[in-house]
């Protein structure tokens, strides 16, 4: 029989109780992407995917457990949540969701990609300024929360419900 171990992850710093004003405005920052987002009609399963990916790539995981969740909650099936990770090797995502998942990849990874015109230009072939400019605010604000979460591990994964 296993054995079970305390595999919990120490918060490193309690950013909401130490920085209360700036924890707040995150969550006003948050608050604004997402409003974009639904003034330009992005669906919020797409919302959630670039969420997702984002938070895999940068290896947060309470944003990885919260926003699946999230994700499913709005109608995700478990299969394309399952394939986010290899989405360019899979038929599961459409040419849209496609841009804004290489989107996500090249403004996530920034420092090694420098946001090339080529992934604009990639991604502008499938939205409109609106929509691209809410889901840069999106992918800005996701890669904030994950910079929060991963260097001070203030929130526990498995913790969120939505």
């Amino acid at each position: 029989m296993a054995t079970t171990t305390d595999s919990r992850i120490p918060v490193r710093l309690d950013l909401d109780q130490h920085a209360a004003a700036f924890s707040r405005a995150m969550s006003s920052l948050d608050h604004a992407a997402t409003k974009e987002l639904d003034r330009a009609g992005i669906d919020p399963r797409l919302r959630e995917l670039v969420r997702v990916r984002a938070s895999q790539l940068n290896g947060c995981a309470y944003c990885v457990d919260m926003h699946t969740k999230d994700a499913r909650a709005v109608g995700e099936t478990e299969q394309r949540l399952y394939a986010v990770a290899v989405w360019r090797e899979t038929p599961l995502f459409d040419a849209r969701e496609r841009a804004a998942l290489a989107w996500t990849e090249s403004v996530t990874r920034l420092s090694e990609t420098h946001v090339p015109d080529a992934d604009h230009a990639a991604a502008a072939e499938h939205f409109s300024a609106q929509e691209l400019s809410a889901l840069t605010a999106l992918i800005v604000t996701i890669n904030a929360w994950n910079a929060i979460g991963v260097s001070t591990r203030a929130w526990e994964p498995g913790s969120y419900q939505p």
